[in-house]
């Protein structure tokens, strides 16, 4: 309790003399820093906006438009055809009666050289755009690209120069084209025909020959209409009905893992691990907040790849509807959600705006570590809710997950950046039965005892007992996900003992353990 009171901003009491109030200056100093850092991700996220948005050009670019309108105009020249006296003339009648006529004349030929500036960005990503939709460098024999393919390489180096955000390059994708219904059918045929007796196929490329010629056409039209409008007409239909309806459990038959090395261990000791490897995600989560991580691109090309999935890389879980499940995403969590011995914690990551050093987050993991409370009566087994099939879940989630404490300990979960949870058994491939134990190992990581890892959220970390990781990720959100065991093992490193490296502060409060009210229903 005596946390809690000290984590108020305020507290004030009522006397016969009137209200006795008490300001904690450390809370409010604390809410002011952390109201500061969210300013900051806004104003970068403005400036990235503008960047991203002029690109291939720059900012600074429209800078060099005007002085070469204004240039040109000094030397008594109409670089405009006309059009900045039109603009003059056209310009509100309160700017005539407060502006010389000099005045007049500088500010038409700066929204003439706006508009020019626009148009010329407009024009280079129009072109981009046309040189991402070169398809012919694939069919090419390694080494040997033909002179259009070179010629092609060289305007996209040329127009893609300037220094790209993460998602600079995703107005300037092209649209998926939609095929030829024609193509699409014959494909079918050609692949049904191993599988089918003469029969069976002659019946089936009539039934094809009527579907090209009714229905088939008529929803080729539907999806033309959608492609004008949609960069990917799949993409949203794609991740809705093979991942999102799906009403079996997304356990094993969604979720898919990551190991750690199989023959390095950076550290034994399991906070430390923990501590490095939290540290060494968030890192990135700021580089992709920031966009400061290079667009990914096909091996040994200079082509872009959509980045659009790593918007939901954090932040973000998938809950459980009767129909469909749905994503849900937050612009930011400040904290990652713990699970342990059958209790859950919600740890602060961040102090006073301030990203707590690797030390810090082991210390706190340790915390939890050494906590000797016993879970809550159905607590230790709640995450099976995640594995099982996904209407159960979403009806015992809207009956007894949609107020009260047990709301607000679930939002505390699915907001989280991130879930982590600390097993207690040792996992790795090596020992006596190498074979065995990387078995044991890919199981633990995918399912390991199907109530001990949240598998709704975007990814769960799991730290074993003698310092070995893993991943276990929801897919719908995205596919093959950076993970960062480079980060952990050789940017962060380990002291000599086999902890973190950092400063402590060790008036930290205590990781905040969840409560439940579970009737026994």
């Amino acid at each position: 309790m005596a946390e809690a009171h000290q984590a108020v901003a305020f507290q004030f009491t009522i006397t016969p003399e009137g209200i006795d109030l008490q300001l904690s200056y450390q809370a409010l100093n604390q809410i002011l820093l952390s109201g500061v850092r969210s300013w900051k991700k806004r104003v970068s996220r403005m400036r990235n906006g503008v960047i991203k948005g002029v690109y291939p050009a720059s900012p600074s670019s429209w800078l060099f438009v005007v002085i070469a309108i204004l240039a040109t105009m000094y030397m008594r020249s109409d670089p405009s055809m006309g059009l900045i006296t039109k603009i003059q003339q056209h310009l509100p009648l309160s700017l005539h009666v407060s502006l010389s006529s000099q005045g007049q004349t500088m500010l038409s030929a700066l929204l003439f050289s706006t508009l020019l500036w626009l148009s010329l960005i407009l024009a280079l990503r129009f072109c981009l755009k046309l040189l991402l939709s070169y398809h012919q460098w694939m069919f090419e024999q390694h080494g040997r690209a033909s002179n259009t393919t070179k010629i092609w390489v060289t305007l996209l180096r040329l127009l893609s120069s300037r220094k790209p955000l993460l998602y600079s390059y995703q107005t300037s994708l092209p649209h998926l084209p939609v095929p030829v219904i024609k193509e699409t059918v014959n494909r079918y045929l050609l692949s049904a025909r191993p599988l089918l007796t003469d029969e069976g196929y002659e019946r089936m490329t009539k039934l094809a020959a009527q579907f090209e010629n009714n229905l088939g056409n008529r929803l080729q039209r539907y999806l033309k209409l959608k492609a004008l409008w949609a960069t990917n007409y799949v993409s949203d239909w794609w991740e809705e009905y093979i991942y999102l309806r799906s009403r079996g459990p997304i356990m094993v038959n969604s979720n898919y893992y990551g190991m750690d090395f199989l023959y390095v261990s950076p550290t034994s000791v399991q906070a430390a691990r923990a501590g490095n490897t939290i540290t060494a995600l968030l890192l990135y989560r700021r580089k992709v907040n920031r966009e400061e991580l290079k667009p990914s691109r096909v091996p040994g090309t200079v082509i872009p790849l959509c980045a659009a999935q790593c918007e939901r890389m954090f932040n973000t879980t998938r809950t459980p509807g009767e129909e469909t499940d749905v994503l849900q995403h937050w612009q930011d969590s400040e904290f990652i959600a713990v699970y342990h011995r059958g209790r859950y914690f919600r740890l602060w990551v961040y102090r006073a705006g301030r990203l707590l050093s690797p030390r810090e987050i082991e210390l706190q993991i340790q915390r939890i570590l050494e906590d000797q409370s016993v879970p809550l009566p159905g607590e230790e087994k709640l995450g099976a809710l995640t594995a099982g099939d996904r209407i159960p879940w979403a009806k015992i989630r809207k009956q007894y997950f949609s107020s009260g404490i047990n709301k607000r300990s679930l939002d505390i979960i699915e907001r989280s950046a991130f879930f982590v949870t600390l097993d207690d058994e040792e996992q790795g491939m090596k020992g006596d039965d190498p074979v065995g134990n990387l078995d044991r190992y890919a199981k633990s990581i995918l399912h390991g005892k199907c109530y001990d890892r949240w598998f709704d959220k975007s990814f769960s970390i799991v730290i074993y007992k003698n310092g070995k990781s893993g991943l276990n990720a929801e897919h719908s959100w995205a596919d093959a996900p950076t993970y960062t065991l480079a980060t952990d093992a050789f940017q962060l490193g380990y002291t000599e003992d086999g902890h973190c490296k950092g400063d402590v502060d060790r008036s930290l409060p205590l990781p905040q353990k969840l409560t439940w009210d579970i009737p026994t229903e």
